[in-house]
This record gives C-alpha cells, structure tokens and sequence, in this order.
C-alpha cells in the first residue's frame, strides 16, 4: 500500500512512518514544511499528483495554551486541514486515518465512573477540543473511507512530552509536584502508530475509534511510574488543577475505552512506558 503521512515531522507522525515502513508499505512522508495542511489546492495536489491509497493524518495544531490566544490559528489546522485533506482523499478514492483527542470531552465525570466510549457525546471545554472536533466533522462530511482515532496523552521519542519534562526534572530535583485530580489514559506514540496502520489498511473499518493506552492514571501517577521504571530518587509531590492554572481548561476525567469490536487495543499504559523508556536507553 502506498501511505501518505502528513505531520510526518511531529513526535506521532516519525512512529507513524517507522511504522509503515516496517509493515512493508510505500511511504510518502510529508512534514509540515512539505504539505502544509492549511493550503487547499496543497493538499489537493499532493494526494491527486502521488497517487495514494491511504492517508494517515497526523498534522495538528497541539499547543493547548497557545490555541486559546490563536483559536484561529488552532482551527486553521485542526478543523480546515482536516477539511483539505478529508475532502482530497475522498476526491482520489484514498482511505484517511484521522487522528483526533480526549479534549473533545468535557470530562465533567468521576474517576470511578466508565471511560469514555465512542458514542458518548462529545462537549469540549476548550478552544484546542473544539478545534479538533470540528475536524473530526469534517472528515465525516467529506463521505470518504475513514477512521477517526480519539487517542490521548501522548508520549514519543520523536518530541516534547510529559514524561520527558518528568525525565529532565528528575536529573535536576528532588521532587516535583505535579497534579493529581486529571485523569486519562496515557499512550505511546510506539504502540499507537501501527495501530493507526492497522485502519489504514482495513477499508471495513468505519467511523470513530478510541485507540489508547490500556488502563487509566492521573499525571502524578504518571510521574511516580515514570520515576520508578527510571529508577529515579524523585520525590511526587501532588496539587490540584486549581493549585497549578492553565490558561486552557483541561478535562478532569478522560479515560477512553472501545465499545466496538474492531478497534486494535494497545498495550496498558504502563507497558508503553516500558517502551518509550528503552527506546531512550533509560533503565533503572
């Protein structure tokens, strides 16, 4: 199969490539400065002139707080590049993975209440969520092959991410203090992206999926895991959200699970820290 990558720079889109590549598939991989998803004659071109079967989409605007000063610039990627590159694949007969977020809920649940399934409601709170649900509507609209992938807390060798940042801190600190009343699912970018390949390559697979680290934990649980693989002497101190603001609001409970079937499971999200930790060359 011939794949396209778009945000193949970013800390998903490398896995993503890797991924493809070891599959066996023909990869056009295309970064930011090589496609730039906001440019619809762009995008129209790229995917009519390469002749693709699949498009993975991984390009997205992920700056949480930035997006709530620049809700425009949020949008411009995440809800009209969805647009281009659903509506072009669609135009070539080219089937899309689409990738999008937890923050597409409120998370206004408990954590003893049930994860978040695919036919839940989405409401976001936050001008990032909204941005990317309205992607997903748009890939929708566009009536092609595709598969929406709700996936979360994402951590990669390829970029900047939490338990990076916990990593660094670690090395210079005897302790952090990091929030424990945010719950979700946390998932390696490793593990989620030849699941990501598993949908492009299965056309029955319609609709929205959520793909994601197996099990559930707050960002301190995180941490204290982080730091114990590591084999860190770092204390983890917990506070609130309120004890730490944000200029965008995150969602207090967003575990996901599949209701369907068809969905790939990854591994619990203590294995992929297993993962990511190796490919660091961090041990304990």
């Amino acid at each position: 199969m011939r794949v396209l990558v778009a945000g193949a720079g970013g800390m998903l889109g490398q896995d993503v490539v890797a991924a493809a590549e070891a599959n066996g598939d023909e990869v056009l991989a295309l970064a930011r400065g090589d496609l730039d998803v906001t440019d619809e004659r762009a995008v129209a071109a790229a995917l009519s002139d390469e002749h693709v079967d699949a498009v993975i989409n991984c390009a997205a605007w992920t700056d949480v707080d930035g997006a709530e000063d620049d809700p425009d610039g949020a949008d411009a990627v995440n809800a009209l590049g969805a647009d281009h590159i659903a509506n072009a694949a669609a135009h070539v007969g080219a089937r899309l993975v689409h990738v999008s977020t937890d923050y597409v809920f409120d998370g206004a649940r408990s954590a003893d209440e049930p994860a978040y399934v695919e036919s839940d409601i989405p409401a976001p709170h936050s001008v990032y969520g909204a941005s990317k649900l309205a992607g997903e509507e748009a890939v929708t609209a566009a009536g092609g092959s595709h598969a929406i992938v709700r996936s979360s807390w994402l951590f990669g060798v390829g970029g900047r991410n939490f338990v990076a940042t916990m990593l660094a801190l670690g090395e210079e600190r005897d302790e952090v203090t990091v929030v424990d009343d945010q719950v979700g699912c946390p998932t390696a970018t490793a593990h989620l992206a030849p699941a990501l390949l598993v949908l492009a390559h299965d056309a029955e697979a319609q609709g929205i999926f959520h793909v994601a680290g197996g099990g559930q934990c707050s960002w301190h649980d995180l941490a204290v895991e982080t730091f114990r693989q590591a084999g860190i002497a770092c204390r983890v101190l917990p506070c609130t959200t309120a004890d730490m603001p944000r200029p965008a609001p995150r969602p207090p409970f967003s575990a996901l699970v599949s209701e369907r079937d068809d969905a790939p499971l990854l591994p619990p999200w203590q294995e992929g820290l297993t993962t990511y930790l190796a490919q660091r060359g961090v041990h304990a």
